[in-house]
């Protein structure tokens, strides 16, 4: 056998040794399987144009979960985000659930030292008055929290000027409670009947300041 025909030989292994590497490395296409997606610059040779943009995003789910998208509502709260993208409207409705909770049953048991760091000037001395004057009848309440029913997002308001916001929620809630004497008998109430309550509270806060808590400044049926 001759050298050039033997070097013939050695190259052909070689080459059937590359081919069966590169097949395992990159693989086989077999079956029903999708052509290769043509690349943008592809695209606009095929076209014979420009690629058209596609514009990313959409409409804030979190602001259109709870106003309507083209309300002034919706203006508002995309402003406070804009000041303070950390804002949630999703998560301060579930802080002012608890929030409604908190504030409601402290006031029913007179305890306002717990909830005054939540309310405004006017709204703390508002609930006290009440307070006060239910002690001073003798009248002792004893509410149970069953729940939240419904809580919605009323309104929204801010001020570019302050960077002041203001969010109004209706709450229907769910309580038993009485009214007692200072002999401890009933004069108002049923211990055993669930009663609904609604409420419209607004809370407001600067937005963009290290202050993330909100403030009870108005009260409402």
């Amino acid at each position: 056998m001759g050298s050039s025909v033997l070097s013939l030989l050695v190259l052909g292994a070689v080459a059937v040794f590359l081919i069966l590497r590169l097949r395992n490395v990159l693989g086989t296409r077999e079956g029903f399987e999708k052509p290769p997606i043509p690349t943008q610059s592809n695209r606009q040779i095929e076209r014979g144009g420009p690629d058209f943009e596609v514009i990313e995003g959409g409409p804030d789910r979190d602001i259109t979960d709870h106003v309507p998208e083209d309300g002034e509502a919706a203006q508002m709260l995309a402003a406070m985000k804009g000041v303070d993208p950390e804002f949630s409207v999703g998560e301060f409705l579930q802080g002012a659930r608890g929030a409604y909770e908190m504030i409601l049953m402290s006031f029913e048991r007179g305890d306002m030292k717990a909830i005054e760091p939540f309310l405004s000037e006017d709204v703390f001395e508002t609930f006290a008055s009440v307070v006060d004057m239910r002690a001073d009848k003798g009248l002792t309440v004893e509410a149970n929290f069953i729940g939240v029913r419904e809580i919605n997002l009323n309104d929204a308001q801010f001020d570019p000027v302050t960077q002041e916001a203001e969010l109004t929620v209706r709450f229907v809630g769910e309580l038993t409670s009485v009214v007692r004497d200072e002999a401890g008998d009933i004069v108002e109430g049923n211990p055993t009947e669930i009663k609904r309550q609604r409420d419209t509270w607004t809370f407001a806060r600067t937005m963009g300041t290290d202050d993330p808590n909100w403030q009870l400044v108005a009260t409402g049926g």
